[in-house]
């Protein structure tokens, strides 16, 4: 008989204590809301404590079932409006209560400009410690918004999966990955949306299995449409879970029929149990490898896997504030710090001496001198490496820039480049920024060298909480 041992015990952990906050969850609250928060949540307080309620607007009373709550402040859910503000809207999306692409639509636009704009100031004041209001304040405008502010995006990724035995595919609720079956989503430009019903259409029809992200099972994981909305053009990628499609030839041929304007048919292979969305192996299965659009008159070349401004129109509002900014006038040579595709740094080479784009993604760089070909631009150096690293390499072969651009990713510059930028001590910087809060924190530190004079706020997204920014600092 084996011999049995006392197994040892850890030592015990104390009880977990309960927060002494005025709310519990699963309570429902009457609570009066005063503004919004960076998401587009509802911001309330009772006794002090700060709840945090969705689908709330600034300026009404509500009732709101708690479901979270920490030390210092919870979140609820909008359970009715006891008195209902006049900016509030109807929603037109029919799931927009359950799915998590939009958190604004029940907000009048005029209203969501406003918002945003507030959300720039007050980042600006609470970390970057500038002043924003009255004489010596940096100037923050109204938000450059759209005429119409529906059908902007120019690329969907779709979650496929399957609900009762059914291909499903949609965009997930929100805080889930449970997929809400959709053919039409109102921000989506509509090819994209006509495309992706096209697809799921003809997987079902073929019997092409849908992925299933518990199982890890089944062949097609996400359909990725883009179109090019100044050339019509459309590309269609099936992300899949192996390099074989049954039936291929017939989808194909399917897809070549049903979608209007498709020029491309890509497949990548992801057969990794991952959230990430592409895989390392694409191939075309028809047509072009790209695709082509237009931002001004600079045209770009759109693979299945590089990287594009979703929102064309307010791309170009944004760029066109950025060489406002830059005030160039043909001698000037400018510094474009994560140039990524060479988007703005094609844009600002149609006026500026030279201008230089850094990036640390080679692909990017691969893309970014492919662009640059296709628009004859002569007057513009793409290379590869930390911003940080090159630009100084490049002050060393006498390159002295009259203006740097940066257009950082949400978690702003590195520390290193800001260091280099003061160092470099260009007569201008232009920040273009799609995080309020880290462009505060990053304006603080050039601070010491620049006068922060004004910022451009621009509306990329409508009816989501995100915006865009652009700063103008000017050496003292």
């Amino acid at each position: 008989m084996a011999k049995m041992t006392k197994k040892r015990r850890g030592p015990q952990q104390a009880p977990k204590a309960e927060l002494n906050v005025p709310v519990r969850v699963g309570q429902t609250v009457e609570v009066e809301i005063t503004g919004l928060n960076h998401e587009g949540a509802g911001v309330g307080r009772i006794e002090g404590y700060t709840l945090f309620v969705d689908g709330a607007l600034a300026g009404e009373k509500v009732r709101a079932r708690v479901d979270h709550v920490k030390k210092n402040f919870g979140f609820a859910k909008l359970a009715s409006v006891i008195e209902a503000s006049t900016a509030r809207s109807m929603p037109p999306c029919p799931v927009y209560d359950r799915c998590g692409g939009c958190s604004l639509q029940h907000l009048v636009y005029e209203e969501q400009l406003r918002h945003k704009q507030q959300i720039v100031k007050d980042n600006l004041r609470r970390i970057g410690g500038f002043s924003v209001e009255g004489e010596g304040a940096i100037t923050v405008h109204p938000t450059l918004g759209m005429t119409d502010p529906w059908r902007y995006r120019n690329k969907a990724q779709v979650p496929i999966g399957e609900e009762n035995g059914a291909l499903v595919g949609g965009f997930y609720a929100e805080k889930s990955h449970s997929i809400i079956d959709m053919d039409e989503c109102l921000i989506q430009h509509q090819a994209n949306d006509e495309a992706v019903a096209a697809v799921k259409k003809i997987a079902t029809s073929l019997n092409i299995s849908p992925y299933d992200e518990v199982r890890h099972s089944g062949l097609l994981r996400h359909v990725v449409v883009k179109v090019g909305v100044k050339t019509g053009e459309v590309m269609v990628v099936l992300v899949t879970t192996e390099e074989t499609i049954p039936r291929v030839e017939e989808l194909v041929g399917a897809i070549r029929t049903q979608v209007t304007g498709v020029a491309s048919i890509v497949q990548n292979v992801n057969p990794d149990k991952t959230n990430v969305i592409f895989g390392k192996k694409t191939v075309t299965l028809w047509g072009s490898d790209v695709i082509y659009d237009y931002i001004g008159a600079i045209k770009f070349a759109i693979s299945a896997r590089s990287f594009y401004q979703v929102n064309p129109a307010q791309t170009e509002v944004l760029y066109n504030k950025t060489l406002e900014y830059v005030g160039a006038t043909g001698t000037e040579t400018v510094i474009d710090a994560y140039c990524g595709i060479g988007t703005i740094s094609l844009f600002l080479a149609q006026k500026s001496k030279h201008v230089y784009g850094v990036e640390i993604v080679p692909e990017a760089i691969e893309d970014a001198n492919r662009n640059a070909e296709l628009n004859g631009v002569k007057n513009a150096t793409f290379e590869t490496g930390p911003a940080e690293v090159v630009i100084p390499a490049w002050k060393e072969k006498g390159i002295k820039p009259d203006v740097i651009v940066v257009d950082p990713p949400r978690k702003g510059c590195d520390e290193a480049l800001l260091t280099t930028i003061l160092e470099m001590q260009p007569q201008k910087v232009v920040y273009v920024s799609c995080n309020p809060s880290t462009l505060a924190r990053d304006l603080k530190v050039l601070a010491e060298m620049y006068e922060v004079v004004e910022v451009q706020p621009v509306d990329m997204f409508p009816h989501t909480g995100h915006v865009e920014s652009v700063a103008l600092l000017v050496r003292q």
